[in-house]
């Protein structure tokens, strides 16, 4: 039923169907509901979802699979690794983990993703890695991000939180030359196991090092122990690892999620164009689209920057869309804003201008499956009233 003008529209839901909520209740009678053959499955879907040579890897989260991913390919303290400061904290906050630095590259104004034109004044002989962020789910410059890294000998894990299905060159992401790529299975993501993750990866012996650390660096896989037919108690711990494994309850949805995964971004995507069709003669600057006919943009997220001739502040405009009860959000508080990166770094708001510019006008507007045409012509109708009226 779609939503009357007295209720709330919140800015994101998940849309959990029956077949995701009956594997779940299959999980719960089965006695397996840690991690067990429902993640095992999980797993080999989403390789072959992505297809190619590939291993795949869930975890509990997309920042355990940075860090697992980030210690797999051997970040160590005082090391630097380049990112971007629009991203969410988890981003850097996971380079932290291993002592190492997170190294601030300001994004390109027109894709809010980096911009690789700043990246090699930024390396030195301390950097060993980049992690770009496909952000909002439109994806990086990735020939010359990889180009860059050849050159100068480093890694790269990307951050694919927004990004499934996302395409560059005709490739999934996920599926490039990348050391290893991380997706995000959270609540408000383009498919979701309620928290959750998966690390992607060409090396076995990441994949193998990421699978020992992701249980407390147990030298065989704890569904081996418990399903094996022959006595199998006997086990090491060959590391100091962390408790980072993916339940059977979460996988049972990803099971679900991941087959309707085409189907939720074909209508994310025609969603987004009806916002820029309707919403083109407003004071906003409209959100970067996929140009070249083999790329394909996850629309995660759609963002609006308010242009200077905006009748409202970006924060009078959120408040106004929550009084006529339609959420939004902000994405994101660039990193070099926060106290932690701040002060840690010496920053100033100044350091990074593309992305406070950004931020400053950027507001994000719902943008989700569960939405119906009639919801999307509320939220169109209340951003038209404040801004175009």
């Amino acid at each position: 039923m779609p939503k009357t003008e007295n209720q709330f529209l919140p800015f994101a839901l998940p849309d959990i169907g029956e077949d995701e909520i009956n594997e779940v209740v299959d999980s719960l009678r089965s006695g397996w509901v840690t991690t067990g053959p429902k993640t095992k499955r999980f797993e080999n879907d989403f390789k072959d979802f992505l297809g190619g040579d590939i291993e795949v890897v869930t975890v509990n989260s997309a920042t355990a699979g940075l860090h697992l991913a980030l210690e797999a390919i051997g970040i160590k303290d005082g090391d630097e690794v380049i990112t971007t400061p629009y991203t969410f904290t988890a981003t850097a906050e996971v380079i932290r983990y291993l002592g190492a630095h997170p190294v601030f590259v300001d994004i390109d104004p027109h894709t809010f993703n980096l911009d690789t034109t700043k990246i090699e004044e930024r390396i030195t002989h301390k950097t060993k890695a980049i992690i770009p962020v496909h952000f909002a789910g439109l994806s990086c410059e990735m020939d010359k991000i990889l180009a860059i890294a050849e050159k100068h000998g480093l890694k790269i894990v990307e951050d694919a939180a927004h990004a499934l299905p996302t395409k560059y060159q005709g490739s999934l992401i996920g599926t490039l030359r990348s050391d290893v790529t991380v997706f995000s299975f959270y609540a408000t993501k383009t498919i979701t196991t309620g928290e959750g993750g998966m690390v992607v990866t060409r090396n076995a012996e990441v994949a193998r090092r990421c699978r020992t650390m992701r249980l407390h660096g147990i030298s065989r896989d704890a569904f081996d122990r418990y399903t094996s037919t022959a006595p199998a108690w006997y086990y090491e711990v060959i590391a100091p690892g962390f408790k980072y494994n993916l339940t059977d309850l979460a996988s049972s949805l990803g099971i679900h999620q991941l087959k309707k995964a085409w189907r939720f971004q074909e209508r994310r995507q025609a969603m987004a164009f009806r916002y820029m069709r309707e919403l083109s003669d407003c004071p906003v600057e409209m959100p970067p689209v996929a140009t070249a006919s083999d790329d394909l943009h996850a629309w995660h997220l759609f963002v609006l920057r308010l242009s200077k001739g905006a009748p409202v502040s970006r924060d009078e405009f959120i408040k106004k869309m929550s009084e006529a009860g339609i959420g939004c959000s902000v994405h994101f508080i660039p990193l070099h804003l926060q106290p932690v990166w701040r002060e840690m770094y010496d920053l100033s708001p100044e350091s990074f201008p593309e992305a406070l510019r950004t931020y400053r006008q950027a507001v994000s507007l719902p943008l989700y499956t569960k939405m119906t045409d009639e919801d999307q012509t509320r939220v169109i109708a209340a951003v038209r009233n404040i801004l175009c009226g």
